[in-house]
C-alpha cells in the first residue's frame, strides 16, 4: 500500500507525466515473422509467441484462460489457447509464423489450428518432443 507519490515538474502538471508513461507502455514490438512453441502434455497447453531470435512476445495457455482441473487438457481448451495467442500476435503484425511442437498431449493440433484460424500463414511445423534413447533404471522385483 504505502504513500501515493506526486510528481512536481515545473513546466507540466503530474497528469502529463502520467500520461507519457502510458503512451511508453503502449508501444508494442512489430514483428512480420515468428515461432510458435506449442507445450502440450497430458494437463496442459501452453503456447508462447516468439520472434526468430527466441524472445517471447505473447503467450498463454488453458489455465490462464481459466480452465481447471481435466478440462485444461482438452483439445477444446487448446483451440481457445490458440486463438487467444492468435490474436495478440496478430496485434502485433505477424504474417507467417513456424510452429515448434513438443509433448504428447491431445491439444497438439488444435491449437495450432485455432492460431491459424486467425489468418497467419503457416510455413512449417517441427516436431521437438523428447524421445528417451534408453530410459530410466526400472525398479528392483519385489520380495516378499
Amino acid at each position: 500500500m504505502g504513500k501515493k507519490r506526486i510528481v512536481k515538474t515545473e513546466g507540466g502538471d503530474a497528469q502529463d507525466v502520467a500520461e507519457g508513461i502510458v503512451a511508453k507502455e503502449s508501444v508494442k514490438k512489430h514483428v512480420e515473422s515468428g515461432i510458435l512453441h506449442v507445450r502440450s502434455t497430458y494437463n496442459n497447453t501452453a503456447l508462447i509467441f516468439t520472434d526468430k531470435k527466441g524472445n517471447v512476445l505473447a503467450q498463454a495457455s488453458s489455465g490462464s484462460l481459466g480452465f481447471k482441473g481435466a478440462k485444461k487438457g482438452t483439445p477444446f481448451a487448446a483451440a481457445k489457447v490458440g486463438e487467444t495467442l492468435g490474436l495478440k500476435a496478430q496485434a502485433l503484425g505477424a504474417k507467417e509464423i513456424s510452429v515448434v511442437v513438443k509433448g504428447v498431449g491431445s491439444g497438439r493440433e488444435s491449437a495450432i489450428r485455432g492460431f491459424i484460424s486467425k489468418g497467419i500463414n503457416l510455413t512449417s511445423i517441427k516436431d521437438a518432443t523428447p524421445v528417451p534413447h534408453n530410459g530410466t533404471k526400472p525398479k528392483k522385483p519385489r520380495r516378499v
